[in-house]
């Protein structure tokens, strides 16, 4: 993966299909991990039943990066959500960015991964991640600066009518 690149989690087909995400509803949010993307300790889309939180095979918040500074505990809501479909193509959005302003102190400097995931779920199951690394293995620091995450124009995913 490459910086920037959003993979969904294999779990989450299933968690939309049998009711435990509901993608019109429900409270979505974005934290940071110091898992990474092809390195130890991992992340992977294939991950056993991914959630943030007890209930899952894989807690993805023990490995949350330390909250202070600019970074609150559990992350940020993604509060401007849309699902909607236009021509056989559904989209799910956050129609605004994602800003964590650095406090230049107590930051955190092991960020690897953004996590979304449902808060509203059962057991907060993760939706997809975002490999924050410019090489998969090398953290970066809201210390050095605000980070940014912004969504494509085409949403966060897409459903496309075959």
């Amino acid at each position: 993966m490459a910086q920037g690149t959003l993979a969904l989690f294999d779990e989450f087909a299933e968690s939309i299909g049998d009711g435990r995400i509901d993608l019109d509803t429900d409270t979505f949010k974005i934290a940071f991990v110091t898992l990474q993307v092809g390195g130890t300790p991992t992340i992977a889309k294939t991950d056993p039943v991914p959630t943030w939180g007890a209930g899952g095979t894989t807690n993805l918040a023990t490995s949350e990066v330390s909250a202070g500074g600019g970074y609150t505990a559990g992350g940020e809501t993604l509060a401007n959500i849309t699902w909607g479909q236009t021509a056989g193509v559904a989209t799910f959005d956050n129609t605004v960015d994602i800003v964590w302003t650095s406090a230049a102190s107590g930051d955190p400097a092991t960020i690897k991964t953004a996590v979304i995931y449902d808060d509203d779920a059962l057991n907060k199951d993760c939706v997809a991640f975002i490999d924050m690394t410019s090489d998969g293995t090398t953290a970066i620091s809201l210390l050095a600066g605000d980070i940014t995450v912004a969504f494509g124009a085409s949403g966060i995913f897409t459903v496309t009518n075959p």
